[in-house]
């Protein structure tokens, strides 16, 4: 049997209860016996020693005088318990809620820059410890989700400062060369252009990123099926083989996010591809949830690699940060999207080399 702070307490207050009604019990009767009033006159005698009849109304007087010295020896007694009662309580009290009040104690010193304090709790396994438990958890996450905003922000200041810092490079150079040709400008224009809209995709990327853990606003019945069929008629031929299952998958959730995680699940198995690669799209109502798997063919991945891709930056050339044409926020786009529809996403390494990707949502919802 658990012995919960519940059963604790009823134990112990019963048992106070039970200690002050003995000791009131065995008040009274010692105060009875006792006591320090004045009792009733005793019954005259006769000569020879024998009792005299008692007249009534004297009997009736006695008795009135016994009950009220019951009853002014109950309330001496009942006094002295009351006394007795709030210093006990008090005691009892304390030493069951010192455990809230270092609790409460060690929750003050938790500001956001030390989360690493914890309860740790320790004593019985009652409804106490179960909510220091429980606090500890939502410290855990709380650490977590804090880490992983200032990683992302010191990542994120990372793409967009460093080519801002080449592009001031680039404008000093042409201008420093006195003898810079219009050809020479041309070229160091096209090369801003381009760097111009590589930080529009970031930024379009950090922006979706932002909208995607904020929840959905709203909802809306669609199909699966439907947003791969116009994601794959978009791309047009990219240089890979694309075998594509699209069976109706019934949903609901927010369009123009459903459609950036289409479209980011199939750049990413474009562009981490091999020469004559393939990339399988399916959709279909798995187990009462529509499902999208997106599989590519491509370099072999360690599976303990798998879970890094879905952080944001993370790529595995670095292991880190995004190089080249890619901006390292794809997946993590795509899990921030799966996240607020409340679905489940799972990545797992090919054999054969190249990645598969399985998004579940909730139960189907007929469009």
């Amino acid at each position: 049997m658990r012995r919960t702070a519940r059963l604790r307490l009823t134990l112990l207050y019963s048992g106070l209860f039970l200690l002050a009604a003995v000791v009131l019990v065995t008040l009274i009767y010692l105060l009875v016996v006792y006591s320090p009033f004045p009792g009733p006159p005793t019954a005259p005698t006769a000569p020879g020693g024998l009792d005299l009849p008692v007249p009534e109304p004297q009997v009736k007087a006695q008795q009135a005088e016994s009950l009220r010295r019951l009853l002014v020896n109950s309330l001496v007694a009942l006094a002295v318990m009351a006394f007795a009662s709030v210093l006990l309580g008090q005691l009892m009290a304390g030493r069951v809620l010192r455990p809230l009040g270092d609790m409460t104690a060690t929750v003050r010193r938790i500001t956001a820059d030390r989360l690493d304090r914890r309860l740790a709790a320790s004593g019985p396994d009652d409804e106490l410890k179960e909510l220091a438990d429980t606090f500890d958890e939502l410290l855990d996450r709380l650490e977590a989700a804090f880490t992983a905003q200032r990683r992302f922000v010191a990542n994120a200041s990372h793409e967009l400062r460093t080519p801002l810092t080449l592009q001031q490079a680039m404008v000093e150079v042409a201008l420093a060369d006195s003898t810079t040709d219009a050809g020479s400008l041309r070229a160091v224009l096209e090369r801003l252009l381009a760097n111009g809209k590589h930080q529009e995709r970031l930024i379009e990327a950090l922006l979706t990123l932002a909208r995607s853990q904020q929840g959905l606003s709203n909802r809306q019945p669609l199909d699966l099926a439907a947003i791969a069929r116009q994601a794959l008629d978009q791309r047009g031929d990219q240089g890979v083989r694309v075998e594509s299952a699209l069976r109706p998958a019934p949903a609901s959730g927010d369009r123009a996010l459903l459609e950036r995680l289409v479209a980011n699940l199939l750049d990413n198995a474009a562009r981490h591809n091999v020469p004559d690669g393939w990339i399988k799209v399916t959709t279909a109502v798995e187990s009462g949830r529509p499902t999208l798997r997106v599989a590519n063919s491509g370099p072999v991945i360690p599976p303990e690699r798998v879970p890094t891709l879905l952080q944001p930056f993370q790529r595995l050339e670095t292991g880190r940060r995004a190089t080249g044409d890619g901006l390292g926020l794809g997946l993590s786009i795509v899990a921030a999207i799966v996240q607020a529809h409340h679905g489940t996403l799972e990545a797992r390494a090919l054999p054969g080399g190249g990645l598969e990707v399985t998004v579940a949502f909730m139960e189907n919802v007929t469009p």
